[in-house]
């Protein structure tokens, strides 16, 4: 079979190998096709690629009925998957985590999105240590915030919170830092809907990068910040409950731990950026608390305008819904959205800098005086493209060449995130900068 310049060969010799009987289910496609995804991927890609997503996919047979989705027969030709790049064992692995977000879409978190642990659990391990966290004092909690979270009824609360240590090493839990050493204080996404801090969680391929590729990081900590729900389920820590969380975790390396701000990296992802900016934001803005803001910050794919003023008509918001797999309104993520906003309305989605910062509804001019130098990672091929830029644009007039811009062209939204290696180079390549840009600080 010949599909532009490449040549595909199966890797199996059954009579027909596109037959019904052999596609009928993933695994029969896995064997015709994944493995040999190295033959008509690019050359970049890693060997070992193929076999992680094929236990991703016959994990997948409990999710999809049958016959196989028609979506990963058309995604056979290359001239018909969302980016031409994309090998075949990408574009299946990004189809099901789609899947896997619609769903959670209509009834809250399912499948591999379903929290691995919450802030009323510490789960144990191998490889990480859990800690308690206390709540941050309430004298701590000041200004605007206090005011919301009086409204919305929340207030801290004690949670979990988890270290994972640089492969290798043998450094104690808690030790003070060695000389040089930096400190990732990060904070997961999920829609404030779902996922978790804890080291299995699939959003953990961040730090797990972090520490291969920056040497200066030895240590990483986060802090299982409370999930917000709504109907059909119980009404439940919608905002400022996770900021008030994130504040307490970096109390806790502040003032617990007596760890220098100046030594910690504040990471976050999708939602987790949004809490990233949330907390900056109030540190900048409450410098009376005395917690100074941490020495860099690290968003990646931040969800930067939970409402809708980027959904426009030929936007990424619009153009990249076939390339991207996450559900944005008005046609997906009410669900996390009513969560997140429930006492106040939806309304404060266009408003808030706090929750929206990207937002061109916003009612004031926004200002990022007072933020640390920051590294934002986006995606080219992800819906979010229009609002992280918007970001980028507004902290760069502030911050001037203190923030640093990255996109990948052809990666999705929260692509960091895959440690499979089916999204190399781009991961790989944000990773390496990163380190540089670290090291130059």
């Amino acid at each position: 079979m010949v599909q532009g310049n490449h040549r595909i060969k199966f890797c199996v010799k059954p009579a027909n190998p596109l037959s019904p009987a052999n596609l009928r289910d993933i695994s029969s496609l896995c064997q015709v096709c994944l493995k040999c995804s190295a033959d008509h991927g690019p050359r970049t890609s890693p060997a070992p690629a193929p076999q992680v997503s094929l236990s991703s996919l016959r994990a997948s047979k409990r999710v999809f009925p049958r016959p196989l989705p028609w979506w990963a027969l058309i995604a056979l030709p290359r001239a018909w998957r969302p980016r031409k790049s994309w090998t075949w064992a990408r574009t299946m692995h990004m189809n099901f985590i789609r899947h896997i977000s619609k769903l959670s879409d209509i009834v809250g978190s399912v499948g591999i999105l379903k929290a691995a642990s919450n802030h009323l659990t510490l789960l144990p391990g191998v490889g990480f240590h859990g800690v308690w966290v206390d709540p941050v004092p309430l004298e701590l909690v000041q200004g605007k915030v206090k005011s919301l979270a009086s409204v919305a009824v929340v207030s801290p609360v004690k949670l979990p919170g988890y270290w994972v240590h640089k492969p290798g090493t043998s450094i104690k839990l808690e030790a003070p830092l060695m000389p040089g050493e930096k400190i990732v204080y990060s904070l997961h996404g999920g829609g404030y809907v779902s996922l978790s801090a804890h080291p299995t969680d699939p959003t953990a391929g961040i730090v797990r990068g972090l520490l291969e590729r920056v040497d200066s990081i030895h240590r990483t900590f986060a802090i299982e910040y409370r999930l917000s729900s709504t109907t059909p389920y119980p009404v439940a820590n919608p905002f400022p409950a996770a900021l008030l969380d994130a504040l307490t975790g970096y109390n806790y390396l502040v003032n617990t731990l007596r760890i220098s701000p100046s030594d910690i990296i504040l990471e976050g992802d999708s939602a987790g950026g949004n809490l990233a900016l949330a907390l900056v934001r109030y540190l900048s803005e409450n410098t009376s608390v005395g917690l100074p803001v941490p020495s860099a910050l690290l968003l990646f794919s931040p969800w930067t305008d939970l409402g809708t003023s980027h959904a426009l008509p030929g936007s990424p918001f619009i153009t990249c819904v076939a390339s991207d797999y996450v559900a944005l309104p008005p046609k997906g993520g009410q669900y996390s959205v009513r969560a997140f906003t429930e006492p106040f309305g939806i309304g404060i989605a266009d408003s808030n800098p706090y929750i929206s910062p990207a937002s061109t509804f916003l009612y004031e001019p926004i200002n990022f005086a007072g933020f640390p130098p920051t590294f934002i990672s986006c995606g080219g091929a992800e819906v979010l493209q229009d609002s992280i830029r918007e970001l980028s644009r507004r902290m760069t007039k502030d911050l001037g060449d203190h923030v640093k811009y990255l996109e990948a062209e052809d990666g999705v939204h929260d692509f960091v995130v895959f440690d499979n290696g089916l999204h190399d180079p781009e991961r790989s390549d944000t990773l390496n900068v990163i380190a540089e840009w670290v090291a130059a600080r």
